[in-house]
């Protein structure tokens, strides 16, 4: 079992743009990090950019992920939440609790505090994610185990795949 522990700093996001006259900071979009999910924490093909680290006032990160089909992430945590904005596709997310939720461009999920998950895109089509990730004590994922196919699908003997309720 994997016990990875990332936390993004500064340094791992692109060069920032400072604007004196108005205390604003821009990462510029052609100095952003773009890399491809490491083997020991994804299964598929995903590709995750950083967006924003944490600071002294704000103390969450951005990420955009892409998965394709059947890519998802191993088991992990975060120990000070996480929403999740999926921006185009359908993929899924489930819990150790055995409950799987289909998600759809639009949705908005909210991980609480230290609840073992994974997501990921569904078995035939892609999705892409926001990601605003809390920090604690430096540290704003956990990793685990990757998922098994029989998680993923469902097939687990608890699992079972099921819609986000309607309002």
């Amino acid at each position: 079992m994997h016990n990875l522990t990332k936390c993004f700093l500064c340094s791992d996001f692109g060069k920032t743009t400072k604007n004196s006259v108005e205390k604003q900071t821009v990462f510029g979009a052609d100095t952003r990090k773009i890399f491809k999910g490491p083997q020991e924490l994804f299964t598929g093909e995903v590709q995750l950019s950083l967006l924003f680290p944490p600071n002294e006032t704000a103390q969450y990160s951005g990420a955009h992920c892409t998965f394709q089909p059947r890519a998802r992430t191993a088991w992990h945590i975060h120990p000070a939440g996480q929403y999740m904005i999926v921006t185009s596709g359908v993929g899924r997310t489930g819990t150790r609790y055995g409950k799987i939720l289909e998600i759809k461009a639009g949705d908005v999920i909210w991980c609480p505090p230290d609840t073992e998950h994974w997501h990921g895109a569904s078995p035939d089509a892609p999705m892409a994610l926001l990601l605003i990730t809390g920090v604690f004590e430096c540290k704003n994922v956990i990793y685990k185990e990757k998922v098994t196919n029989e998680q993923y699908l469902g097939r687990s003997g608890t699992a079972s795949v099921g819609q986000l309720p309607s309002e």
